[in-house]
């Protein structure tokens, strides 16, 4: 196995330390996304849950709206606790986070994780869920729901799959021209892509429409369930308890 290329679902690029600059030239409003699901975020949030951490840069996000938060991150892949370990070190929030090398998936699937033993007063993730199996994905869902206080939210920001071929044709064009605005090409920053392999209970992409998400869920039992933000195929989703 080349270690170089071979890489986890969701670390995308071979190399973890150009993910930050990467990923947001390959996806269209990376931090306006990010900065939308953070202000969803109820003021009064003190423990917060980070799913899928990946590079810590949600979590960062976080911490700037959120000072005194605990944040619990949890990421199956040692190069992005690492990384994400790396950044947060150096900050001064360093004392209010907990990093949990974990499978989000095991968790949902009945392991008991014991930092996630304490309930949450929010649970978010981002470009991370999308890589569960639909079955998965469900008992996810109904898991945060479980270890969330009353009246707390969960919130996503993931790919959906475009309600028509149309659609996706707009949606490519218009990430192809995002990302020759940043400077570079899509094929320049797919040359920095690793060969994604199955991982835990993740897989490659398994996306869902934005109606089967919110549809999930409400069956999971959140309330009042929306979609606050959306470009094309990206999305935020989640709901209340």
């Amino acid at each position: 196995m080349n270690q170089s290329t071979t890489i986890y679902p969701g670390e995308v690029f071979a190399d973890t330390k150009v993910f930050d600059q990467r990923i947001r030239q390959l996806v269209p409003h990376y931090d306006f996304m990010l900065d939308t699901l953070v202000a969803c975020i109820p003021p009064k949030a003190s423990r917060i849950l980070d799913l899928g951490c990946g590079t810590g840069e949600l979590s960062c996000k976080l911490f700037k709206q959120f000072p005194d938060a605990k944040i619990v991150a949890v990421d199956y892949s040692p190069r992005m606790i690492e990384m994400a370990k790396y950044k947060l070190g150096k900050s001064e929030f360093k004392e209010n986070i907990t990093f949990v090398q974990a499978d989000f998936g095991a968790w949902a699937d009945g392991e008991i994780i014991e930092e996630l033993r304490e309930s949450f007063d929010a649970c978010v993730s981002s470009l991370a869920i999308h890589h569960l199996t639909d079955e998965m994905k469900y008992k996810l869902l109904a898991c945060v729901a479980k270890n969330l206080v009353e009246g707390s939210c969960f919130w996503n920001a993931d790919p959906v799959i475009q309600e028509s071929a149309q659609l996706q044709e707009i949606y490519l064009n218009l990430r192809e021209k995002w990302t020759t605005n940043q400077g570079t090409t899509i094929q320049e920053v797919r040359s920095n892509m690793g060969i994604s392999e199955p991982q835990g209970y993740s897989g490659q992409d398994r996306l869902g429409t934005l109606e089967s998400h919110l549809n999930m869920l409400s069956s999971a039992g959140f309330k009042n369930v929306a979609n606050p933000w959306r470009f094309l195929g990206l999305a935020i989703f989640g709901g209340w308890v």
